[in-house]
């Protein structure tokens, strides 16, 4: 597979880059950190989402953060959960005093990193509350998470979560929108092709021509078996 980049190192940093000076009016990176924030943020009185995730999902999750959606989007490294101090710089560059809502995607390191960074929050004065997103039901368990992933519902999260805040509910009200859709949202995802983490610079994991995946995670994680390429309508 070909690809158009500088350095495998800073892919991140310029992809982020880019999209700063794409849209200035809209949004800024957080010098020093891989964090887009809006451009208007912290808005007083209103409740901010914060969301993150390893790059690699584009446009999650910087493409989500803008009015009724996020006020901020963590980057981690391609497939690498974002550290806590990212996380950490990105509630306080949007926090005001209504309060932050992380929304986290069920993975055991986005999970521990998002906790912590709330922790550090909460010690600096900033009401923080959490919901996790679990939506994938093709496998109970996975390579990097205990109980179900969170994969492309969490766009769901983002928007519906986002919108109530937008409109001026409570931490506790956005919280419980979010919490609402995620006990409503269900995704599945399936595999053509596998990809390659520009730092390794090798596939992930083999797929025969004729093959598919069903069930496999986002970051290449097992799903449930592989059969014969089937048309779209059967899948």
């Amino acid at each position: 597979m070909k690809k158009l980049i500088n350095n495998p190192d800073l892919v991140v940093d310029e992809m982020l880059e880019g999209i700063e000076a794409a849209y200035p009016q809209y949004l800024k990176k957080l010098p020093g950190f891989n964090v887009l924030v809006r451009k208007d943020a912290p808005i007083v009185g209103k409740v901010a989402l914060v969301s993150g995730g390893g790059s690699g999902h584009e446009p999650a999750h910087g493409g989500y953060v803008g009015k009724g959606m996020l006020d901020a989007a963590v980057a981690g490294a391609v497939f690498t959960s974002p550290t806590p101090d990212q996380i950490y710089e990105a509630i306080k560059a949007v926090a005001s005093d209504a309060g932050v809502l992380l929304v986290i995607k069920n993975y055991t390191g986005d999970v521990m990193n998002f906790e912590m960074a709330g922790e550090m929050a909460e010690a600096d004065g900033i009401k923080i509350a959490s919901v996790i997103v679990n939506d994938d039901v093709a496998v109970k368990n996975s390579t990097w998470t205990v109980g179900r992933r969170g994969i492309a519902g969490t766009v769901f999260v983002h928007k519906i979560a986002g919108a109530k805040a937008d409109a001026g509910g409570t931490l506790d009200e956005v919280k419980a929108v979010a919490e609402k859709v995620i006990a409503n949202v269900r995704s599945m995802g399936m595999a053509l092709t596998p990809c390659i983490v520009p730092a390794a610079g090798k596939p992930t994991f083999t797929l025969g021509e004729y093959e598919m995946e069903i069930g496999m995670g986002i970051h290449g994680e097992p799903g449930t078996h592989r059969e014969e390429l089937k048309p779209a309508d059967a899948v």
